[in-house]
């Protein structure tokens, strides 16, 4: 395979499969520099954690940036800073506009699937928590890219275990999935991200499929911690299936 996933921190992604160079889910601020997330028993300031590499690291040689959705933490204020205005923009149609206004040139909505050099790029439905709240939550989007190699990549966006994600899997069989996991939450109602329960359910439908968990450690809603995932991998005995990267660690397939 030539697939190269660098998780930044959180949901933020620097993915290169066959010659593109993506930039995924851009939060870019400095550590505290964001209030926390309401509604949450952790009143902490965001992000939790600093960049684990310097900006121009992250931007380096990047052909666009793709995103699932616009919640601040997956494209912030300091993105909007930040990323060159005339880099491409890769988004749901829902929040073409939006980037429209904040001055990017080039902003390409994928209403269904997208060509970009020699790689597809379908996106796929998410389901952001249950009933009333994922209504709230949306809408959110996730992506599936095939290279002209058959490498192939699944980024699940904020999503819990649901309909959406197993037709993906089922449909698509990618060769590696990366989930948003972190079970973020309210102090009201269930998870709206995977909980470690949820990443079980996707290693028993697809068991053909690599893992890559993220979304941990960084936004003061997600509770789930890298270790506690780990530990409960472990007690279901898959735990070689799932790769818990650390902020900045490169992971080559």
């Amino acid at each position: 395979m030539n697939l190269d996933i660098q998780l930044i921190r959180h949901a933020t992604l620097r993915i290169k499969i066959d010659e593109l160079n993506l930039l995924v889910d851009p939060m870019l601020s400095d550590k505290d520099a964001m209030t926390p997330i309401q509604d949450s028993s952790d009143d902490r300031r965001n992000p939790l954690v600093p960049l684990p590499v310097p900006m121009d690291e992250i931007l380096q040689g990047i052909n666009a940036v793709l995103i699932t959705h616009t919640h601040r933490d997956h494209w912030d204020d300091a993105a909007t800073q930040l990323i060159p205005k005339d880099l491409r923009i890769l988004c749901q149609p829902e929040d073409a506009d939006k980037f429209h206004e904040w001055g990017f040139e080039d902003v390409r909505p994928i209403h269904s699937a997208a060509v970009f050099g020699h790689v597809s790029i379908y996106r796929t439905g998410a389901q952001h928590g249950t009933g009333e709240l994922a209504e709230k939550m949306a809408p959110v989007s996730g992506y599936f890219l095939n290279s002209r190699k058959g490498d192939s990549l699944y980024i699940a966006g904020d999503s819990v275990w649901s309909n959406p994600v197993k037709d993906v899997l089922q449909r698509y069989r990618p060769h590696v999935t990366v989930l948003n996991t972190g079970a973020a939450r309210f102090t009201y109602g269930a998870p709206i991200t995977m909980d470690e329960k949820d990443v079980v359910r996707v290693v028993r439908q697809a068991p053909y499929t690599k893992v890559v968990a993220v979304h941990m450690e960084s936004i003061n809603h997600c509770g789930l911690t890298r270790k506690d995932l780990a530990r409960h991998l472990a007690d279901n005995n898959i735990g070689e299936q799932v790769l818990i990267p650390a902020d900045g660690e490169h992971l080559r397939f």
